[in-house]
């Protein structure tokens, strides 16, 4: 089995898949899967919706940033961040600085698809949430275009076909996965 030699990073916009992708990445490597999103709900106690709400945007981005760069220094392993997490420049650096980020590219059509039934995107609680996804989306694009490593979202591609697309982009990164057949 190839060595994951530091942390990847999965960024990209609600719904690209970075959960599910990165679970069976983290799944094909033998690492640890972590989500950002999880490690702030579990220390504010709070759901992601709750903290926007009670405390505010900037609140949950200080909170965000400040669990990355816990997580990043920890062993390597898959990490799911949140859409926003790579928007910000500290972020971007922390990345860059203890890991790789992977930009899951998907296209707004297959985004609004995966997110339009759900109720937990507090960004998303607007009168016209699919307007609001895609403005999201266009200021969004130019941050994750930063990304080290892109990796295109495919509709009809199994969670693990992309997950295996995700790792033959790592392999061909020595700097981030060594080993075997990778």
């Amino acid at each position: 089995m190839p060595r994951l030699k530091k942390t990847v990073a999965m960024v990209g916009m609600m719904g690209a898949g970075k959960t599910a992708v990165g679970t069976a990445v983290a799944r094909q490597l033998g690492v640890p899967f972590l989500d950002s999103d999880d490690e702030i709900v579990r220390a504010a106690n709070r759901s992601i919706a709750e903290i926007f709400d009670r405390d505010g945007e900037p609140f949950f981005r200080a909170r965000e940033t400040e669990v990355l760069g816990r997580l990043l220094r920890g062993e390597p392993c898959i990490l799911s961040t949140g859409g926003g997490a790579f928007l910000s420049e500290v972020n971007r650096q922390m990345i860059a600085e203890n890991g790789v980020a992977v930009w899951l590219r998907a296209d707004l059509n297959l985004l609004w698809q995966r997110v339009r039934h759900k109720t937990t995107r507090p960004l998303l609680r607007t009168a016209n949430p699919r307007e609001t996804l895609r403005a999201l989306y266009e200021s969004r694009v130019p941050f994750y275009s930063l990304a080290d490593v892109v990796v295109d979202a495919i509709p009809d591609l199994s969670v693990e076909g992309m997950a295996e697309r995700v790792v033959a982009a790592l392999a061909a990164r020595p700097d981030v996965l060594e080993g075997d057949e990778a």
